[in-house]
């Protein structure tokens, strides 16, 4: 499963706790858009991440 920009943030996005998180994340250690969505991505969506299912359904959209 690879970092893309684009699907984190239509993760982001589609999912109110994650956004929450995604913010708190910003603010509590004062990291730029793109640090967080990498920050982000890393902690709740790689390696069995609590998101990774949604994410990897990004791959395939719905016909």
């Amino acid at each position: 499963m690879k970092y893309l920009k684009s699907q984190m943030q239509q993760l982001i996005k589609d999912n109110k706790e994650l956004h929450a998180r995604f913010k708190e994340m910003k603010a509590e250690h004062g990291l730029e858009k793109n640090n967080a969505l990498k920050a982000l991505y890393h902690s709740e969506v790689a390696d069995g991440g609590k998101y990774q299912l949604a994410y990897q359904e990004l791959d395939h959209p719905k016909k």
